[in-house]
Formats: structure tokens, sequence, C-alpha cells
């Protein structure tokens, strides 16, 4: 007998054993098909949400390679900027492949109106080089964006223009220190307020012309960091090796997940946590699935001791029962997948969880959670149901085809 006709025989007898008892054949369909739903839908909200802040955090630092002096990471102050200037910095870089490219002033300052003072971050941009690469440039609500690296007005978030007490159109004072420890200050009118998913954003980050901080600063043409954008946050090690080679010893270039290790960190436990998950559930259904085989068995005693005295190996026995396994599971999986993805697709357009949003922006989570299903995670939490169930399966199996026919068939 061919191994095709075997197989075909295994399948036959697999699918009509499962349809004998076809309640508890559905009940075992349905226990899958609920526990991959789980295991897909949760996998797709956790992708989403970490997605989201990595998306958010790369936005906000910005970009996903940095360059700066040696001692900026410790110490951010004026004193610690780059020592060539921006046209140096231009033709040094100028062959390094990157979706977007920008030089820019970041400093700590002060920021006060009449009422309020916040300590802040300042940020010098050149706008035209901010699009694309920085979150700001898309999210002013109120009034307009920086027209140019000469502007003398400045973004501010809608948070801290609540903090401060003030509103588009007035005027506040930013102070900070020059490279001779001098205070640097300047009043500016508010020409655009910006909004961010987090409110930390909107609370910290206060941007300028780079030229007008430049000089207000008195550091002429000098930038503290030069940030790179590429095609994909997940995959930048070729723009990190290219860049840091144009750089060379005198810089400090440093990747997304080295300047924000907590986004860095959580990337890889989602990685993590997308099998430990998936496992997990598996390990829950993989109890129902043996009961259910353990009695198909039991109750088929008779009959596989009559086949094996007709001779029938005990592979063939062994096969057919891991075949009933299987195909449980590939009924419940199918079912399973259909469900989830019908279920997330009606999600695309966000789930609003700004009830919890104080708690979530603590993680640095949005209030508005994209579920996101990804080819890979699907495919990794089928092969693992399916890799499981077969290695579940094979201790009823076994036991089925280790019967002695005679005892198999005497036995009541």
């Amino acid at each position: 007998m061919s191994a095709v006709n075997t197989f075909k025989i295994i399948y036959t007898l697999a699918w009509r054993n499962l349809w004998r008892n076809h309640r508890r054949t559905i009940i075992m369909i349905a226990a899958v098909t609920i526990g991959v739903w789980a295991m897909v839908f949760m996998t797709a909200l956790m992708r989403g949400m970490v997605n989201e802040m990595v998306r958010d955090g790369v936005a906000a630092l910005p970009g996903h390679v940095q360059v700066h002096a040696p001692l900026f990471a410790d110490d951010p102050t004026i004193n610690n900027r780059l020592l060539e200037s921006e046209a140096q910095l231009d033709e040094r870089f100028a062959g390094v492949s990157t979706l977007a490219y920008a030089t820019r002033v970041r400093v700590p300052a002060v920021v006060s109106s009449e009422y309020e003072s916040r300590a802040i971050t300042l940020y010098g941009i050149d706008p035209e080089q901010e699009q694309g690469l920085s979150f700001v440039t898309d999210s002013v609500v109120e009034g307009r964006f920086l027209e140019g690296p000469a502007d003398k007005g400045v973004i501010i978030g809608a948070k801290l223009a609540a903090d401060l007490d003030t509103e588009l159109g007035k005027r506040i004072v930013v102070m900070s220190q020059d490279p001779d420890n001098e205070i640097a200050d300047r009043g500016f009118r508010i020409v655009g307020v910006f909004e961010a998913q987090l409110e930390s954003y909107e609370e910290t980050m206060l941007f300028i012309g780079k030229t007008t901080a430049q000089k207000m600063l008195k550091i002429e043409n000098s930038v503290t960091e030069v940030a790179f954008l590429g095609d994909n946050y997940r995959d930048i090690a070729l723009l990190y090796s290219d860049v840091q080679t144009a750089a060379g010893e005198a810089m400090r270039v440093q990747p997304w997940y080295e300047l924000n290790s907590y986004l860095g960190t959580m990337l890889g436990v989602m990685d993590g946590f997308v099998l430990v998950w998936v496992v997990v559930i598996f390990l829950a259904l993989s109890f129902g699935l043996v009961n259910t085989l353990v009695m198909a068995v039991f109750e088929r005693i008779r009959e596989i001791g009559m086949m094996l005295a007709l001779g029938m190996r005990p592979m063939v026995i062994l096969g057919q029962i891991v075949v009933e396994s299987l195909l449980l599971l590939v009924m419940g999986l199918v079912l399973g997948n259909i469900l989830a993805w019908a279920s997330i697709v009606p999600l695309a357009d966000g789930i609003d969880i700004s009830v919890v949003a104080e708690g979530m922006e603590d993680f640095g989570a949005a209030s508005v959670l994209y579920p996101q299903l990804e080819l890979n995670d699907l495919l990794m939490a089928n092969v693992i149901v399916l890799v499981l169930g077969f290695v579940a399966s094979l201790s009823p199996a076994w036991r089925a085809s280790r019967y002695e026919p005679i005892e198999a068939i005497t036995k009541t």
C-alpha cells in the first residue's frame, strides 16, 4: 500500500471518528476557536500599543539615530554642543542615505509668562528639515508653524500654555545659559499651539527657529544634535553604521533605543510577550484537547483491538489519533483567525481609552489604542498551536497504538 493511500485511509478514519460524538467535537472546536481569538486579539492590542508608543517616542526624540558631542547625553548644556559648524556637519553626513536629516539646537531652559514659570526643553529647529521627522510639524492646532529658521515666534504645547495661563498671540520669556554661563533670555510671541499624543510632550517642549536660538545663545552657527530618520525603526542597523562611520570618534552616535531605553526594552518585552502569551493560552487548551483524545481512544478500545488483530500497523493507529488532533486544531485555528480578523478590522480607527489616559500616559501610551495585526504574529501563533497540539496528541496516540489486540478486544 502506497504512502498516499495509507494517508487517505488515516484521514478518512480520523474525520469520521471526530464526528461520532459531534457534541464533544463541536465543544472542543469552540474552545480552540475562542482560545485562538483571544491570543490573536490580545496580541494585536499589545502590539498596537507598543508600536504606537515607539512611533510617538521616535517622533518626539525625534529620529532613528542621533549624533551629539560625547558629553551631551550626561550634561545637555550649550557647552557640550557639537564643535563643527552646520556647513561642516552637512558635508560630513552628505553621503548617509536617510529619509530625513536635521540639525538642531536643544538645551534646557525656563519659560515664563506674566503669571507662571516652567522648566522646559528648548528646541531651535529648521521647519523645512523637520518635515516628516518631527511630530510637531503636523500637530499645530492654533495659529501657524514656524516659517523659517529665523522666525521670531515660538510654538508652545497646549498643556504648557494652560500651565502658564497664556494663549496664542501673547508674549513669553525664554531663559537659558550661553557658553559663558551668562543668562541668555529673549521675549517671544506665541505664533502656534500644538497638541501631542502625550501631554508630557506638550508640557516640556518649546520650539523656536534655529537661527533665532543660535543668536539668543550666542553660538553663531553651532548646533547640539543631528537627527536621522530611516525606513523602519525596527531595522536601523545600516543607517546606524553609516552615521557612525561618517561621525568618526569625535562624536557620539546613538540609536533611538539607547536614547529612550524604556521604549527599546518595551519592544523587546513585547516580542517575548507574544510567544509567552501564545504558549500560556495553548497550555490551557491542551488539557481539553488531551482529554478529548483520551476519551475518544477509551471509547474505541475494542475497535482499535479489532483493527490491530486484522493487521493494521500500530503506526497507522498512532497516525489516526494525531490526525484527529490536528483536524480539531486546524478547524479551530481557521475559525479563530477569522473571528480575530473580524474583531480587529472594525477597530482600525482606534479604541478610546481616555478613561484611563492618565495611567496609560505613565507608561508612555496615548489615549487611543490602535490594534495592529501583524502577519508574523499570526503565523507564529498558528505554527505554535499546531506544533504543541501535535506534541500533546502523542501521549494518547502512543497509548492507543501499544494496545495488545486480544486485551483490547476483551476489555469491557
